[in-house]
């Protein structure tokens, strides 16, 4: 059984339309035609009998044999005679015998004789009685039936030249749609092949269907090739990371095992709980970040963000105070939105605990919640160094971390939870200069 091509079957496709349509639209024409020709004939019949018929009442078979004989003139298609009961012409242009028996007859088409030249032209006529005989009055169809079969033969030229257009279309389609999906594939046979940098395009002027599906495609790659530098980084960034904390794990371990007092044994094994913490919170942040991005929006519900604001703030500002620190508290009145109340709770936490690192002794926190434009903003402010607009983008991705000797705690994995939990929520996690300090703003939209 042989397989058509999708463009081939979009090639056949496109002659069968065409010549279905032109079959309908020569099928709607002839019948127009017919009708209207028939229609025509009708009337100039039932005319031409009244006609005649008026002549014979006012002047008798004599008048109504001169009309004929003038009506003749110059017609060669006129049918016009007076028959007896047996169909038997007395006078005028027709056979010299009906094929029938005379009655009076309003419009029909039909031979008017058995055999002969008249048994094999149809004639469109009407019978009238004139006194004891009949008049039979019409035309022949020679004209009309060489005028349908003008129609007939323009018809089906029309048809070819449709079915030629049609297979032209057909391939032009053909070619068309093979171009746009052979560029589509290429791009994806060169991405499966390893190059992540090759894209469909569009093509100028464009905007069509194909260019929709090679803008969608592209911007997925993009997505692809995004997070496959991400992971290269995190990849590089763990090995790195780890290798530090495991190399005093193993250090610590070393010297707890050869302490010579308890004391120092104490305090070895003090820093290797210290060193494991270390490490059990980047794999902890892993795992939330991942659990962010797996997470649907049908886990989300519908809760008061102002409540929850308040349960943290009343969990961190005894924590601020402890370190010196000022917590300010703004809620203004929200709306309900639909939020993950675990994830969202934990990156306002991150974001308080990046604040409580980095504002400085005798600084200040400020947690907020407002609303405008149809958007939650959620926001924590504090009074250290801040980040430089330049350093934004890294901050927020995985093991960004602005410090670049790795001299202070953590991972760089803070903010990245943060901006995946404002993903989650189909907002985003914006940063800005408190001048000085840090704004961090989570933006989720409402329903």
């Amino acid at each position: 059984m042989i397989r058509l091509s999708i463009t081939a079957r979009l090639a056949l496709l496109a002659v069968a339309l065409a010549l279905a349509s032109s079959f309908v639209i020569a099928g709607f024409v002839w019948q127009q035609t017919h009708d209207d020709a028939i229609g025509q004939l009708r009337r100039d019949t039932v005319e031409q009998a009244d006609t005649f018929a008026a002549v014979w009442r006012s002047g008798g078979t004599d008048a109504l044999a001169q009309a004929i004989s003038d009506a003749q003139e110059g017609d060669d298609s006129l049918v016009a005679e007076v028959v007896d009961g047996q169909g038997q012409r007395r006078l005028g242009v027709g056979p010299d015998r009906l094929a029938f028996v005379p009655a009076a007859e309003p419009f029909r088409i039909d031979t008017l004789a058995l055999n002969g030249d008249w048994g094999q032209r149809e004639v469109g006529f009407a019978i009238r009685p004139v006194g004891r005989d009949w008049l039979v009055s019409g035309r022949l169809l020679d004209d009309w039936e060489r005028a349908q079969r003008t129609i007939e033969r323009a018809l089906l030229l029309a048809i070819l030249l449709s079915v030629l257009l049609g297979v032209a279309a057909g391939l032009v389609l053909t070619r068309y749609v093979s171009t746009r999906l052979n560029r589509i594939a290429g791009a994806v046979d060169a991405v499966a092949a390893g190059d992540l940098t090759r894209r469909v395009g569009t093509v100028a002027g464009g905007g069509d269907a194909f260019d929709r599906l090679g803008s969608r495609i592209d911007g997925m790659l993009d997505r692809i090739d995004r997070l496959m530098a991400e992971l290269r980084i995190v990849t590089d960034s763990i090995a790195h990371d780890l290798r530090s904390p495991i190399a005093r794990l193993r250090a610590r371990a070393e010297a707890a095992s050869s302490a010579p007092t308890p004391a120092q044994r104490d305090a070895a094994l003090a820093g290797l709980t210290a060193e494991t913490d270390l490490v059990m919170r980047m794999l902890t942040v892993l795992l939330e970040i991942s659990r962010s991005e797996a997470v649907t929006r049908d886990a989300l519900v519908t809760l008061d963000p102002a409540g929850l604001i308040e349960e943290i703030a009343d969990l961190y500002a005894p924590v601020a105070e402890d370190a010196g620190l000022r917590f300010a508290l703004d809620i203004q009145p929200a709306p309900p939105a639909r939020l993950h109340r675990e994830l969202l709770s934990q990156a306002i936490a991150n974001l308080i605990d990046n604040a409580l690192r980095h504002a400085g002794q005798g600084g200040e926190i400020a947690l907020s919640l407002s609303s405008a434009d149809g958007a939650l903003r959620i926001t924590v402010a504090d009074r250290g160094p801040g980040i430089a607009p330049a350093d934004q983008d890294r901050a927020r991705s995985r093991f960004g971390r602005l410090d670049s000797a790795r001299s202070l705690p953590g991972a760089g994995l803070g903010l990245a939870l943060v901006d995946a939990v404002a993903r989650l929520h189909g907002g985003r996690l914006e940063l800005a200069d408190n001048d000085p300090g840090l704004i961090a703003a989570i933006v989720i939209p409402y329903d």
